[in-house]
């Protein structure tokens, strides 16, 4: 078996130190840029990796934030952990990725494995979270930054906006094209918190109106697809066939009720509007167009990142000063209410 390439080889072939190696792979002043990039391409030749794990040891930092989100196959949640990766990569910060499947107790368990690595920071998504969670990050002494919400008893720092608050813009919208007679389309339980507080945020608003809430249509457990928003709405339109709109927990369940639509030949959106979350790339590709919440994904994950870095550098915040960032979702109005 081939023996494995190390930091001495890497040194002799060179003619420098092994200290010398070291210096240059964490980009240490005190090696000039001509010696790091031969040191850098004989370390290429050789076939070494650099092992931190020793450095990180010694100047206790482990170089990785830690981040939980629900899903790995949500488009908006991936924007925000790419855009949060790039700016935590300026500051040479990784991301540590676990995902909870929309259950907080199994978010409890990715939390607990999470800190056992260490993490400089950690990166929570929503701000509902198990009690043994909460104390866990309470005593953990690192940053710790919730996002895609505005959670009343944060732990830390936030960086997210009100869910519920985005349903008076769309039922606004709505109430003012003329329609009254609304429904909602989303989870039936609580697993999906965001979406939770859009329906409550929905009831919310049509209440304050005057207006009837009796046409909420349970779409199964998070997240709702396509599929669920689809089978959603056949039952809407059976139950309630004189419903003039209806709002999606997401732009996905959105689509799934347009094609319901399209299906059973009601006209969208002369018979009935339909309205989303996400603004995802569907939403603005499929016939009609989709009107939709745009969460600024991207910029929570931008945010966050260069929160996380201005707090690691001691750049004035502790964590007894907590940063709260907002978030301002933005409603984009297509063919399918206009």
């Amino acid at each position: 078996m081939q023996r494995t390439v190390t930091m001495k080889d890497v040194a002799d072939k060179a003619g420098v130190s092994v200290m010398t190696v070291s210096r240059a792979f964490k980009q240490h002043a005190s090696v000039g840029e001509e010696t790091r990039k031969r040191i850098l391409q004989i370390a290429e030749e050789l076939g070494y990796v650099f092992d931190s794990t020793a450095a990180n040891l010694r100047s206790q930092r482990t170089g990785f934030v830690a981040v939980s989100i629900p899903s790995i196959n949500n488009a908006n949640f991936a924007d925000t952990v790419g855009a949060l990766s790039e700016s935590l990569k300026l500051a040479d910060l990784q991301v540590l990725l676990g995902y909870s499947n929309y259950d907080i107790h199994k978010e409890e368990e990715i939390v607990e494995q999470f800190l056992r690595r260490r993490p400089e920071a950690i990166v929570l998504t929503g701000g509902r979270h198990t009690d043994r969670t909460r104390q866990l990050l309470t005593r953990a002494n690192i940053p710790v930054v919730e996002t895609w919400d505005l959670p009343e008893n944060p732990i830390g720092h936030v960086v997210g906006f009100s869910n519920a608050a985005t349903m008076h813009d769309l039922v606004k919208h709505l109430v003012g094209t003329g329609r009254k007679r609304i429904a909602f389309i989303g989870g039936d339980t609580d697993g999906d918190t965001r979406g939770a507080d859009r329906r409550r945020g929905f009831i919310r608003a049509m209440s304050d109106l005057g207006l009837s809430t009796e046409r909420l249509i349970g779409a199964g457990e998070p997240p709702i697809s396509m599929r669920e928003g689809a089978d959603a709405m056949a039952r809407l339109l059976q139950d309630f066939p004189d419903t003039g709109a209806v709002i999606c927990v997401s732009d996905l369940s959105a689509f799934g009720a347009l094609t319901e639509c399209a299906r059973k030949g009601v006209k969208v959106p002369e018979d009935i509007a339909i309205a989303g979350f996400g603004a995802y790339d569907i939403s603005s590709i499929c016939l009609p167009t989709l009107t939709t919440i745009d969460p600024h994904p991207a910029d929570i994950g931008r945010r966050a990142g260069e929160l996380i870095v201005s707090l690691l550098r001691g750049e004035g915040k502790t964590e007894r000063d907590p940063v709260h960032i907002s978030i301002e979702p933005n409603l984009s109005v297509g063919g399918s209410t206009a």
